[in-house]
């Protein structure tokens, strides 16, 4: 099941999702100050001042990253009235599709760009900037009446989510419960669905179509807490709003020791399923005064609101080199090259 959600600045809260963490409540956490701050923004070349600035922007994407794009969006107007923000979250590869086809300003991304999508771009002759902005980590997760998985592996999750597997608790660990498992999963749009299956089940694989799936986070919370049976993923940020409701399973690492999903691990490369989040801006709307001035706050704001929200703030030196990138412009994505995907740790990738 896929959704699409758009919300709009400039519109009434009605249109605002209620199932994703609060952005409402995240923006609470920037503050009247701290756009009232940024009534001039500077360009490369003359300040920019906020309040007189006109148009209207775009953005489309990952469900995941939605939380701080949309708190940002909001503050952002405050500041800049007369500049139209309308944020959707038809998951990664939705917002990839529009990006490409020069529809949307910036799309949000749970994972890089993909080489079929840098050739859809390039197809259309788009042009882009990369941005990575937090780290992200997917945490396993289950009813808190779950008695029997205390940690798990990702030769388990495999077997569990891959085609063909099985349906019982028991025909995983024969000491597990002799009951039919109930699967969870964000929606194939998604860039959470795409990481966890190429983590997970690997490239050539397929995932079981016996899945409840959903491009609303919100709709697997409430199906992993409301079902004993039940196990589900997603993105560290929509456990750490839900941990009342469930428990995150600690996933063995490389190091052979179960290892839990947090900032540490996640920084120290240690949990085995972490990921870095992306906006991407068009080149051509880079060239707009509204646009720099919102991702200038964007990028701001990004490592006070990652931890915030439960995500991972970049390391120092990586946050500067995005920055970096920003200001320069740098075009295209590092992540493939001559038509193939890079492979590698996100840190040494990314220059």
């Amino acid at each position: 099941m896929k959704t699409m959600k758009t919300t709009s600045t400039s519109h009434s809260n009605s249109m605002r999702p209620t199932h994703m963490l609060s952005a409402k409540k995240i923006s609470a956490l920037l503050g009247f100050a701290a756009a009232a701050a940024l009534l001039t923004a500077t360009t490369q070349s003359e300040p920019i001042d906020l309040a007189r600035l006109k148009g209207a922007i775009r953005i489309d994407g990952s469900s995941t990253v939605y939380p701080i794009t949309e708190a940002v969006a909001e503050e952002f107007s405050k500041a800049a009235p007369k500049v139209s923000v309308t944020v959707g979250i038809s998951g990664t590869g939705g917002g990839f599709k529009r990006f490409c086809a020069g529809e949307i300003a910036i799309a949000a991304a749970s994972r890089p760009i993909t080489p079929s999508e840098v050739a859809l771009a390039s197809t259309n002759k788009i042009e882009f900037i990369e941005i990575p902005i937090a780290y992200d980590a997917l945490a396993i997760v289950v009813n808190p009446k779950n008695d029997w998985i205390t940690t798990i592996t990702i030769a388990q999750l495999k077997k569990i989510y891959s085609a063909g597997g099985p349906k019982n608790w028991k025909d995983i660990d024969p000491s597990w419960p002799d009951r039919p498992m109930k699967l969870f999963s964000p929606g194939t749009d998604s860039g959470t669905f795409d990481y966890f299956k190429e983590a997970v089940i690997g490239k050539e694989g397929k995932v079981r179509s016996d899945i409840s799936v959903s491009e609303d986070d919100n709709v697997l919370v409430l199906g992993v807490s409301g079902d004993q049976d039940a196990i589900g993923f997603f993105g560290l940020a929509y456990f750490a709003e839900n941990k009342d409701k469930l428990r995150d399973v600690p996933v063995v690492g490389s190091a052979g020791a179960p290892v839990a999903p947090q900032a540490s691990t996640v920084n120290d490369g240690t949990y085995p399923l972490s990921r870095p989040l992306f906006i991407y801006v068009n080149s051509k709307s880079a060239a707009k005064s509204e646009v720099v001035a919102l991702v200038d706050f964007y990028l701001a704001q990004a490592a006070a609101l990652s931890t915030e929200v439960g995500f991972v703030p970049l390391p120092a030196d990586i946050a500067t080199k995005a920055n970096a990138n920003w200001k320069a412009r740098r075009l295209g994505t590092q992540f493939v090259k001559d038509g193939k995907k890079v492979d590698g740790a996100f840190s040494k990738i990314y220059q």
